[in-house]
């Protein structure tokens, strides 16, 4: 498909965004929404502009349905400068259920439909073939642009499922899941005919068609699999032969359906094929391991480098609050905020919510919504929902109900700046990481409102406030397992974390010492300017190592590290 329409269309530095290592140019649409468009969709952006498309009583009379489980059209664009394009238009169906064979649903039990950011960089990185054999290549369509529509669903219209919905919020709690919010994948059409097609005009049907079809589904496979890809539900009907080739085919009539199944067998043998379809697309476990460990080191390597300034992409900005400098940007998948700890803007990838949010989580407290989770990037992380603007828990949940109504919870702001000069004074606190403003309103109002109005002169780079009463907030913090120069430097088994509390009730430290140790905490923290008696036992975290033994500081004591900061207060 030829693409030089727009060949030299300007592109501002402000308008680049890198998003899980691809690049996009992010504009405004005519209707108020935004289109993010790749390297192949660039070129072509005069042709993808909305009126040139989506204008309402063209799609409706243009579109053709293509066939599958879920909302796919082929539209034509209108014809500008002399050229027209065919498209592929799909619907994303991230947060829907899966509609897979019950083989193919017990093989890839956790599958879920990739965020359309996923589905791009896997497409991306599938294309470019830089993993497995070199001579071996898997043809793509092209990714072109995701368009955002300005408005929002109805529940009803979105064809997710409620249940779901309530089993990820129930896992998940506070955290944008973007149900209502509409995402339109743009492919480039590729002319030819899938060989379920090809094979149908043959005459073939039924166990003759399944019979010539599944070799070439296998091969399929087996060539994704050789490149460190699959399908979960993989189909016949997404391997597509190309136009010239469907010719050639087709001219083999005369020569009769055996050859021209041995014809087709020959392109798939030669890699002259086509795969399209991947919202479930992924990694093999052996390429996702090998990505995973690089991506994890690397991860750890600029971790421990977190306050070392690196080149900012024109997307994010540096800005501080408190004192605490953060790597500031938009989530585009969400339309909320992202405020990354430190200055090293190569961070800020690792904790976009498509990294964290859908990836299994045990639930680490039973008073709070604290969750461990191993990110996409095999990182451990814990994020922890802001309780800013709530009133204390009467029922139970929360022991200082009196001095929780006179002093209301801290902004997770106040938590990181709190937990920075803590760590500064030398006394040991889990690392924070980043700090995620859901893009979408939440549910419950706000009874305490002092934090939103002490917090009115802090603003983001662009003017809007830091902390507001219509969002959730959720801190990302590091899931304690060493230092970061220490976990850097290590392979294999990592440190363990235990809560005092739990320490205590699972005998692996008599009573008295835990009392000693929270006292000395809380003694460190006052003459470094800080009450901390509203931390409660499992708030304070010891570690044990790789042998089973506890970490123990200079005085020969466990060394304990406080991992909450929401009722800390400065004296």
């Amino acid at each position: 498909m030829e693409q030089d329409t727009d060949k030299h269309t300007a592109v501002s530095a402000e308008s680049l965004i890198n998003i899980l290592d691809v690049v996009y140019v992010h504009r405004k649409t005519s209707d108020g929404g935004d289109i993010y468009l790749t390297e192949y969709g660039l070129p072509v952006a005069q042709l993808l502009e909305l009126d040139n498309w989506y204008e309402k009583e063209w799609f409706s009379a243009r579109r053709t349905r293509l066939e599958g489980t879920s909302a796919v059209y082929r539209v034509p664009t209108k014809e500008v400068n002399g050229r027209s394009l065919e498209l592929v238009v799909k619907n994303c169906r991230v947060g829907e259920e899966v509609p897979v064979e019950t083989k193919t649903l017990l093989e890839f039990i956790n599958t879920e439909f990739n965020s359309p950011w996923e589905e791009f960089a896997l497409t991306m990185e599938m294309r470019e073939g830089k993993y497995g054999p070199r001579d071996l290549a898997i043809r793509t369509q092209e990714p072109l642009a995701i368009y955002v529509p300005p408005e929002k669903m109805q529940l009803w219209q979105s064809g997710r499922s409620r249940e779901k919905i309530n089993r990820i919020h129930a896992r998940h709690p506070g955290i944008e899941l973007d149900i209502l919010r509409q995402y339109k994948l743009i492919y480039g059409w590729i002319r030819g005919r899938d060989v379920v097609e090809a094979l149908s005009g043959l005459g073939l049907s039924g166990e003759t068609l399944l019979q010539a079809v599944t070799p070439l589904n296998r091969k399929a496979l087996q060539d994704m699999d050789r490149k460190g890809y699959t399908v979960a539900d993989m189909k016949p009907c997404h391997i597509v032969i190309g136009q010239p080739q469907i010719e050639a085919f087709e001219m083999r009539a005369t020569e009769g359906a055996a050859a021209q199944i041995d014809y087709l067998n020959g392109l798939m043998n030669e890699g002259r094929y086509y795969i399209v379809d991947y919202e479930l697309l992924i990694r093999t476990p052996r390429h996702e391991e090998e990505v995973g460990y690089t991506r994890r080191h690397s991860y750890l390597d600029d971790q421990r480098d977190r306050f070392t300034s690196t080149p900012l992409p024109a997307h994010l900005s540096q800005t501080a609050v408190y004192g605490v400098p953060y790597i500031h940007g938009h989530v585009e998948s969400t339309g909320g905020r992202l405020w990354v700890v430190g200055r090293n803007a190569r961070l800020f990838d690792y904790f976009l919510p498509e990294r964290w949010r859908r990836t299994t989580n045990w639930k680490l407290s039973d008073h709070n919504e604290v969750y461990y989770t191993l990110t996409k990037d095999n990182v451990h992380i814990v994020w922890k929902e802001s309780r800013v603007g709530e009133g204390p828990d009467a029922g139970g949940k929360d022991r200082h109900v009196r001095e929780i109504e006179e002093y209301g919870f801290n902004s997770p702001f106040e938590e990181a700046a709190i937990a920075g000069e803590l760590g500064e004074r030398g006394i040991p606190t889990v690392y924070m990481r980043a700090i995620y403003m859901t893009g979408s309103a939440k549910v419950e109002q706000s009874v305490d409102l002092r934090r939103f109005r002490s917090h009115e002169g802090l603003r983001c780079p662009d003017g809007s406030a830091v902390l507001r009463e219509d969002r959730n907030y959720i801190t990302v913090r590091g899931y304690f397992n060493g230092t970061d120069t220490w976990v850097a430097s290590r392979q294999g088994q990592l440190c363990r974390p235990v809560d005092l509390q739990k320490a205590l009730e699972k005998g692996l430290l008599p009573h008295g010492q835990v009392e000693a140790l929270y006292d000395a905490v809380l003694e460190r923290m006052h003459a470094a300017g800080f009450d901390g008696r509203l931390l409660d036992l499992t708030d304070l975290l010891a570690a044990l190592d790789p042998d089973g033994e506890f970490i123990t500081g200079t005085d020969g004591m466990p060394q304990v590290r406080i991992c909450n900061f929401e009722l800390v207060r400065r004296l």
